[in-house]
């Protein structure tokens, strides 16, 4: 089973921008694929222009192994 990609997302109160490195940023030119550790230090929210500091990780629920 292939890992589930970390999801970072913006924590600007008005945004909300999830970077997801399968798709990557094309308006910051950031190839598909890019972990978001990866990201270049100036690297900014496409959206609202907030830095890399203010993304955190985002929790993805895992799926059931279908053991109880």
């Amino acid at each position: 089973m292939p890992a589930t990609p970390e999801i970072w997302q913006c924590q600007t109160s008005n945004c909300g921008y999830m970077y997801n490195p399968d798709k990557g940023d094309r308006k910051g030119k950031i190839p598909k694929g890019t972990p978001f550790s990866e990201l270049p230090e100036d690297w900014k929210c496409p959206v609202c222009g907030a830095s890399k500091k203010i993304f955190r990780p985002m929790t993805v629920p895992s799926v059931a192994t279908g053991t109880k």
